[in-house]
C-alpha cells in the first residue's frame, strides 16, 4: 500500500470533486460474451465462480484505478488486490463470504479457492480489508440492472462485481455483469477499459 501525493497526482481535482458526494459510488451493468470461456473451463472441470472471479480480478488488477482505496481518510494504492466472494450453502440457502488471496495462475487460484471454501464453516470470518475485490454472484436472474445495499460509508471504495444468470442469444452465451466503483477513483473510461480487457481475456482463454 502506497499513500498518494495529492500535490502531484493527476486525479487530485477529480478526486476532490467526488470525495464528499452524498453517494459517490455508482454502478454500471453490461453483457459479456462467455462462449469460449465457458467451454474451456468446463473442459478443465473448473468451478465457474472460482474461474470467473480469477478472470475479473486479474484484469482489474492490471488497471491502476481499480487498486485505489481510502486508508484513514487518505487515498492509497495497492500493489496487488485479493478477492472476496459470496458462496451459497445449499442446505441453509445462506451465503458465506470467502476470502482468497490472488494467485499467479487460474489453476493455482481455483485449487486454493476450492480448499478454503470447503474448510470454512462460518458465514463471516471477520472484517474485510481494503485490499480486495468483492464479488456477489446473482445467478438466478438475467438482470439488466442491479443495485446494492448502502452502508452509508462514503469512503467505501472497494469495487463490487456481480454477475447474473447467463443465457444464449444468436448462438452466443451472454452473461449479465455489473461493476460498482467509487467515483473519486474510477471514471467511466476505466470501466470501459475493464470491459474491453476482460472480454479479450474471455475470448482468448485457452
Amino acid at each position: 500500500m502506497q499513500e498518494i501525493d495529492l500535490t502531484s497526482w493527476k486525479r487530485a481535482t477529480h478526486y476532490q470533486v467526488f470525495r464528499n458526494s452524498a453517494q459517490p459510488q455508482y454502478c454500471v451493468s453490461f453483457e459479456l460474451d462467455i462462449t469460449n470461456f465457458l467451454t474451456k473451463i468446463r473442459e478443465r472441470g473448473y468451478s465457474f465462480t472460482f474461474a470467473f472471479v480469477y478472470a475479473v480480478s486479474k484484469c482489474a488488477n492490471e488497471i491502476e484505478e481499480f487498486r485505489y482505496r481510502f486508508h484513514e481518510g487518505k487515498p492509497v494504492i495497492y500493489e496487488k488486490v485479493n478477492t472476496s466472494f459470496t458462496y451459497l450453502e445449499q442446505e441453509t440457502e445462506l451465503f458465506k463470504v470467502v476470502n482468497v488471496e490472488m494467485q499467479d495462475t487460474m489453476e493455482a487460484y481455483v485449487t486454493l479457492a476450492e480448499r478454503i471454501e470447503k474448510e470454512q464453516s462460518v458465514y463471516f470470518t471477520g472484517p474485510m480489508g481494503d485490499d480486495i475485490f468483492q464479488f456477489s454472484p446473482f445467478p438466478w436472474v438475467s438482470f439488466t440492472h442491479i443495485s446494492h445495499t448502502d452502508s452509508g460509508n462514503r469512503d467505501q471504495a472497494t469495487p463490487l462485481f456481480d454477475w447474473g444468470k447467463f443465457y444464449e442469444r444468436s448462438g452466443k452465451i451472454l452473461l449479465p455483469f455489473s461493476v460498482q466503483v467509487h467515483h473519486s477513483f474510477v471514471d467511466g473510461i476505466h470501466i470501459g477499459k475493464l470491459s474491453q480487457h476482460l472480454q479479450k481475456y474471455l475470448d482468448e482463454f485457452a
